[in-house]
């Protein structure tokens, strides 16, 4: 027999077809003569029906009836199976609505066991309940439930749809080297060592960053690619040591015709894959508004309480912990964390303790009341002064106001953390919604104290702002770049920047980062050289595909949309990679382990 359909396809206009279904077998209810299972592929869920006493009914089955009788009798679940019978509409009464096939059944007259299976350590089921470490442990089996499975589909659909429109806008998609150089800046590189030049070693990529680069010098235009990438450093949700990124760059471009074309491609990616419309253009925030607002530059924007600065009205209290932060050059502020003047004291407590997890020293607390406010710190306020800081808040009768008042750095990380806890907690995020935004002018760069000297925010080759270049040689902090961020959800989805396309310039960029003209050399040769040859002006984006799925999907983490994931630990639980190797292969590679085998 040869498969005619998927199980999820069937419909009511089937009905009279003789059709032969593979998969698993989901469920089984045995009812003696009469055996129903529901049957599982990719598409979906079918049931099928045994009727063991009169076969003859259906149709001429190729096994006897004995034969087919205890075959059917030995089904168990995840038992791999061919069917061959007629689809039926269901009787009445025994339809089930929630499945696409709820409204028919498959009728068997023929059976074949193509495989059997031990019973799984934990249920092929949407409610499974074991652990992570046990699913990812047999990833296998967690990858045959139907909504794990509806992930991938659609992480598909997303490449294609990508594809298509990078196709249909010019683009052509270059493969670049999996074995490259390292390069200072960024995380850690994985090394891989080379047989054939003892002592050497290639980087796996972090990005195909100079490589597209290489190819604007090279005339190509318009290149993309979806490409795998590769950074040796602390897992997390949204983070994992290999990667897939969607990689674009153009040239003759400016940064507004590069956000107008990625808002197209997302827009239409939405509509066709969940049918949402993001009526671009997209809200676009300095970094310094981010910032101000909502505590990060990746903010979400599916809820309100924003940070408001209250500096201006300390200053005529008497309060010495904000005079004290005033006169330091630090900053107030606070949000309305709407409803939770109800809150308990050992509840506020628990606030104030996840602003000091977060590097504040403290949390000052106002509880507005129909009576007036109340708080420890109250008696330190004028009435009018009170009356300010309510109103700029907007704050009504049941709300609780919180403070933080530090260096600039340690009031956004806090309050931004917190703001994002407190929109979990009240309730504020809806799930199934999008909300993108775009970035823009971040600095070009930020000192570095444990190194004493000056990173770059994005990377060594984005572009300054052309009016802030000559601010390069005196006030290096004050320049702003031409770098820009997609945030959707309050997660960088993707992030890119016009590039240095002067190698004059370049050089001067690395000697702000303290890599010296030898240095710079030695690393980036190959890339000054180039952009003295012709080098186009030129700039790009790369969207974390991972994460963009793992949004699209509503997705906890992006281990659910990457098929064999690692832990946090950076090990897949299924191969147990990184493992140890032979000596012989490390002969061959002239290394020496400091671990014993």
């Amino acid at each position: 027999m040869k498969r005619t359909d998927y199980c999820g396809t069937l419909t009511k206009k089937d009905a009279g077809r003789i059709v032969v279904l593979t998969g698993w077998v989901h469920r089984r209810r045995d009812h003696g003569a009469i055996i129903f299972i529901d049957l599982r592929d990719r598409e979906g869920i079918v049931q099928v029906v045994f009727d063991c006493s009169d076969t003859a009914k259906v149709g001429a089955p190729h096994a006897a009836p004995s034969q087919f009788q205890d075959q059917s009798h030995a089904l168990r679940s995840e038992y791999v199976i061919e069917v061959c019978g007629k689809i039926a509409e269901r009787p009445a009464g025994t339809e089930n609505q929630e499945i696409q096939t709820g409204e028919i059944e498959l009728r068997a007259t023929d059976l074949t066991i193509l495989n059997r299976a031990l019973t799984p350590p934990f249920s092929i089921d949407e409610e499974v309940e074991a652990a992570e470490s046990l699913r990812l442990q047999y990833r296998y089996l967690d990858l045959r439930r139907p909504s794990v499975q509806e992930k991938f589909i659609l992480r598909h659909r997303l490449s294609r749809s990508v594809r298509r429109f990078m196709d249909e806008n010019g683009f052509l998609e270059i493969e670049t080297p999996f074995l490259t150089k390292s390069t200072p800046e960024g995380a850690r590189d994985f090394l891989v060592p080379s047989r054939q030049n003892p002592g050497t070693f290639y980087a796996l990529p972090q990005s195909p960053q100079l490589f597209k680069q290489i190819l604007m010098v090279s005339g190509f235009d318009r290149y993309y690619q979806i490409v795998r990438c590769f950074r040796d450093e602390d897992l997390r949700a949204d983070r994992q040591p290999e990667f897939t990124q969607l990689d674009i760059e153009f040239s003759f471009l400016e940064s507004t015709d590069i956000l107008a074309l990625m808002e197209t491609m997302l827009s239409d990616l939405f509509r066709e894959l969940k049918k949402i419309d993001l009526l671009p253009p997209f809200p676009r925030l300095t970094y310094q508004e981010a910032m101000s607002r909502f505590g990060t530059d990746k903010p979400d924007l599916r809820f309100g309480l924003e940070l408001k600065d209250i500096a201006d009205l300390a200053a005529h209290s008497p309060f010495k912990v904000f005079l004290d932060v005033i006169a330091k050059g630090g900053h107030i502020k606070g949000i309305n964390a709407v409803g939770l003047a109800k809150s308990s004291r050992s509840e506020i407590d628990a606030l104030v303790q996840e602003a000091t997890t977060r590097g504040a020293k403290g949390l000052a607390w106002l509880k507005v009341t129909e009576q007036g406010v109340e708080s420890p710190i109250a008696k330190f306020f004028t009435h009018a002064i009170l009356n300010q800081i309510r109103e700029r808040f907007s704050a009504a009768p049941g709300d609780l106001l919180l403070f933080v008042a530090d260096s600039e750095k340690v009031v956004y990380e806090v309050l931004g953390g917190l703001r994002l806890l407190l929109g979990q907690r009240l309730g504020l995020i809806e799930k199934g919604q999008f909300k993108p935004l775009w970035v823009i002018d971040f600095p070009l760069l930020e000192y570095d104290d444990a190194e004493k000297r000056y990173v770059a925010i994005h990377h060594p080759f984005t572009a300054p702002r052309d009016e802030d270049i000559p601010l390069l040689d005196t006030e290096p902090l004050r320049v702003r770049s031409k770098a820009y961020d997609f945030v959707l959800n309050g997660s960088e989805v993707g992030g890119g920047s016009i590039r240095i396309h002067q190698s004059g310039l370049q050089s001067q960029i690395f000697e702000l980062l303290g890599i010296q003209k030898e240095e710079a050399d030695l690393k980036f040769g190959f890339l000054l050289q180039a952009l003295q040859f012709g080098a186009p002006p030129h700039g790009g984006i790369a969207f974390g595909l991972d994460r963009l799925a793992a949004i699209i999907t509503c997705s906890e983490s992006i281990r659910d949309v990457i098929a064999f994931p690692k832990t946090q630990k950076g090990i897949c639980l299924m191969t147990q990679a990184p493992a140890q190797v032979d000596s012989k292969q490390l002969k061959e590679l002239h290394i020496r382990s400091a671990y014993p085998s």
